[in-house]
């Protein structure tokens, strides 16, 4: 009957800790594909995505990224 009760709250307290947000967070990667020598200039979360600054050789450019979707969903051009 002991074993019962201790077997009973280890897996109750292991459910609570799951789902209290132990670990289970959403995780999502995207390949940006720029050139050699860009690098990311700054990173901004909106409400439908996040917009990444990359400072390219050629112009510096705005990539939206959908992160539902893992892709990068548009590309603005930046004037100089």
């Amino acid at each position: 009957m002991g074993v019962l009760i201790v077997g009973g709250t280890v897996t109750l307290v292991a459910l609570l800790v799951q789902r209290a947000g132990g670990g289970g967070g959403a995780a999502w990667e995207v390949a940006l594909n720029q050139p050699e020598g860009t690098r990311i200039g700054g990173v901004a979360a909106a409400e439908g995505g996040i917009g990444v600054w990359v400072q390219r050789p050629d112009g510096d450019r705005v990539l939206v990224v959908d992160p539902k979707r893992g892709r990068v969903a548009g590309e603005i051009r930046l004037g100089r």
